[in-house]
């Protein structure tokens, strides 16, 4: 979804954002945050569920499909040979759901909202303490993160800017991030949020005369 120009345009729109600012942004990208191999496997442990489930609530109606399938004839089906049924029935819903769950869209569809914004929200953090936290003399990072399978986006301040710029500032940069992603506009949204933080930040951290660029203006993609 990036060309060489969108990622020099990403660049130069932090390098344009912190000519008037000592805050210093940082612009990560990743495919997804999270694998989600978890979530396959509660799916497919649910599944076999349901399965041994729908034996146990008609079990007459599933062992007569079962003998018209291997042309069986007033078969007397034993505890052991039951048991035995359920096992595999079990096992084959629960290799097959993992089986479909290998194409990640699906995984991914099959992931609850609230899980997919909980991983990207705590991979966005750590790239914030990798990246961007502390590493600035006064505290001034900020982190512009994207996670393109979820559509999904975070903001996350240094310190010094939570202290003064409430979350709720970042709303806008986040607007127009996301309107431009949903589109698959990555670089139009990602310059759009670089250049309103870059707003926010002037108002409240002016560049000094001294001031020095102490991280990267390039966009970072994990």
């Amino acid at each position: 979804m990036l060309t060489d120009t969108d990622r020099t345009r990403v660049a130069q729109a932090v390098t344009a954002a912190e000519a008037n600012t000592a805050g210093e942004i940082v612009t990560i990208v990743t495919p997804r945050s999270d694998s989600y191999r978890d979530i396959a496997l509660i799916w497919a442990v649910f599944v076999a569920f349901l399965a041994l489930a729908a034996l146990e609530l008609a079990p007459h109606f599933y062992l007569a499909l079962i003998d018209a399938a291997l042309g069986l004839w007033a078969h007397d089906w034993s505890p052991r040979a039951v048991f035995g049924v359920a096992l595999i029935v079990a096992l084959v819903k629960f290799l097959s759901m993992l089986a479909l769950q290998a194409w990640s869209p699906l995984r991914l569809f099959l992931t609850p909202p609230p899980v997919k914004a909980a991983r990207v929200h705590a991979r966005a953090l750590t790239c914030f303490r990798i990246g961007a936290e502390s590493r600035t003399t006064g505290h001034t990072g900020i982190l512009i993160y994207v996670s393109l399978a979820e559509h999904r986006a975070e903001i996350i301040a240094d310190s010094a800017i939570a202290e003064r710029v409430m979350p709720e500032v970042w709303g806008e940069a986040m607007h127009a991030l996301l309107g431009h992603l949903r589109e698959d506009r990555l670089a139009d949204g990602m310059v759009a949020a670089v250049e309103q933080v870059g707003r926010v930040l002037a108002e409240h951290f002016p560049r000094a005369a001294n001031d020095v660029n102490e991280l990267p203006d390039r966009l970072i993609e994990v």
